[in-house]
């Protein structure tokens, strides 16, 4: 069984530009309503969790910054 909603100009063009080459606007829309917004997975995880996650990713950040200082020097020196 299929509904039909109204929807205003803007909506539609908003709606058109989240659009995929190989999507219905049915497809776009279950995309969409699917997703998670940040605020619902606040609180998920205990501040351990938290911070084992941001040690992580500052150790990633680190080691990616210690890369691309010696992809430059490299450069630099070439």
């Amino acid at each position: 069984m299929s509904k039909s909603i109204r929807l205003s100009e803007d909506a539609y063009e908003r709606l058109e530009a989240r659009k995929r080459e190989d999507e219905t606007f049915l497809d776009v829309v279950l995309r969409i309503v699917g997703e998670r917004s940040l605020l619902e997975l606040a609180g998920i995880l205990s501040d351990e969790e938290a911070d084992t996650f941001r040690d992580a990713i500052d150790e990633r950040r680190d080691r990616r910054e210690a890369e691309l200082e010696g992809i430059t020097a490299e450069m630099e020196n070439a």
